[in-house]
């Protein structure tokens, strides 16, 4: 279940058309600006520091966001990402939903140890658990418990942390026999 608020719009157009409601120009302009440098920073650290400085977001140490890598341009102050967790090349991460009728915003919890895999998008409002593994080119559309192994669009479970833990067991067993 992803955690969104609505919000209405006001007028016949679409709530995107109305975006300057909702959010300044000039924190959007700074935000893309911020990003556009970040997305191509070779520097994990100076990416880090970045989003941190500049955009207000929650990074952990150790966190290291690829190459490409686009976190929202609108608020991404309510991305929280936790401690040694890889957001993958061209990874999209959103807070915001535009949509004809009313707008949603909602945070974003990527919990710590998180894989996320190349050109995958999550949606506003999903947590992801410590440990989870997205596969690449997942839409992450709903909460990815922790351990979990998911992929996908639509995102599902593949394997659980359970099902996750005897499979490596089962593999390191099997390795001591050869």
């Amino acid at each position: 279940m992803r955690r969104t608020e609505r919000y209405k719009v006001h007028h016949n157009a679409n709530s995107l058309w109305q975006m300057y409601d909702t959010v300044s120009f000039f924190k959007v302009v700074k935000n893309f600006i911020v990003i556009q440098i970040a997305r191509y920073m070779p520097f994990v650290r100076m990416k880090n520091w970045m989003y941190r400085r500049f955009l207000h977001m929650k990074v952990g140490d150790y966190t290291s966001f690829a190459l490409m890598a686009m976190p929202d341009t609108m608020f991404p102050e309510k991305i929280i990402v936790g401690s040694n967790s890889i957001i993958g090349y061209n990874t999209t991460i959103l807070a915001h939903e535009y949509l004809i009728k009313e707008y949603r915003l909602g945070e974003v919890h990527i919990g710590n140890e998180v894989m996320i895999g190349a050109n995958s998008t999550i949606l506003p409002g999903v947590h992801i658990g410590d440990g989870a593994i997205v596969s690449a080119a997942t839409l992450v559309h709903k909460d990815v418990p922790a351990g979990a192994l998911v992929g996908g669009n639509p995102m599902r479970i593949i394997y659980t942390k359970e099902e996750m833990e005897s499979r490596h067991l089962l593999n390191h067993d099997e390795g001591r026999k050869r």
